[in-house]
């Protein structure tokens, strides 16, 4: 009798670690075009050492070209490919709210802007709320989980 409440407090502990492991922006995201609404690309986030950032693995939209440059960019990012190109930068953990990452900013390549952002996993972490500032105004973009 005394091991099956071991198994279930085991079987529990482990689907709530499971269920909080998805609560972190590190993985595969779908991204949606704002006017489209069609699927333009997918961005891999990582963690390296509490900082997050995000690269660009996949350009979705067939018309896209897969060589493209990003022309517009003004930084040390300006010529490099699309394909590869970071986007998400410098990302840590809100020392008010664990369910966020803030303080880097977000690239834009199809006009070449910076923007403050802030991430927020959503709905059990199948999707990420990704928010872009310039100055008081704001966008949100929400990206879907692929792995």
């Amino acid at each position: 009798m005394r091991l099956a409440p071991t198994f279930t407090s085991l079987a529990l502990a482990l689907a709530v670690g499971s269920a909080f492991a998805q609560m972190t922006p590190v993985g595969l995201w779908k991204t949606i075009d704002d006017d489209s609404k069609q699927e333009k690309s997918l961005v891999r986030i990582v963690d390296n050492g509490g900082v997050v950032s995000g690269r660009i693995e996949k350009l979705l939209d067939p018309a896209s070209d897969a060589k493209a440059l990003c022309d517009k960019c003004t930084d040390e990012r300006k010529g490099q490919p699309i394909v590869g190109l970071t986007i998400l930068r410098n990302l840590k953990p809100s020392a008010e709210d664990n369910t966020v990452w803030e303080g880097g900013d977000v690239l834009d390549p199809n006009n070449g802007k910076l923007y403050r952002a802030r991430l927020k996993p959503s709905n059990g972490g199948k999707e990420l709320q990704l928010r872009g500032y310039l100055g008081p105004f704001y966008r949100t973009q929400t990206w879907i989980r692929v792995e």
